[in-house]
């Protein structure tokens, strides 16, 4: 079976470390990018994305820069990456966020969990969102 990519934007460079690590346990999926922001994300898909275009994309919604709303709209605009499940997560996660994400197309929000378990399960809850091959 192939390894699912994903690809994270997240503007803390703890939180990355922390997906990283959580990820390279995980047989199932491998990260094929870590940006600090929604500019670089985009960046990066340009220019690997001929190659090999990422299963899941995850977004932190507090970036400099670009934000998570920002870089989710215009990837749902561009033809290339619509098809692109796209998580958001944030510190601070009200009904407002997550209804807008989810119009824009969100396939899951959540709220950045605090510790290593946290994290874990979340990362296992939004890998159901990868299409199957």
């Amino acid at each position: 079976m192939q390894k699912k990519s994903v690809l994270l934007a997240d503007d803390d460079i703890d939180d990355r470390e922390m997906f990283e690590e959580i990820l390279a346990d995980n047989h199932q999926v491998e990260l094929v990018g870590s940006v600090e922001n929604g500019q670089e994300l985009l960046s990066f898909l340009t220019e690997n994305g001929s190659t090999q275009l990422p299963d899941l994309i995850v977004l932190d919604h507090n970036m400099p820069k670009m934000n998570g709303i920002q870089t989710l709209e215009a990837l749902k605009k561009n033809e290339s990456y619509q098809h692109i499940p796209v998580v958001i997560f944030s510190t601070y996660c009200d009904n407002k966020l997550l209804s807008e994400c989810t119009n824009l197309g969100a396939a899951m929000v959540f709220t950045k969990p605090s510790s290593f378990d946290e994290y874990e399960q979340m990362i296992t809850a939004f890998l159901d969102v990868i299409p199957a091959s």
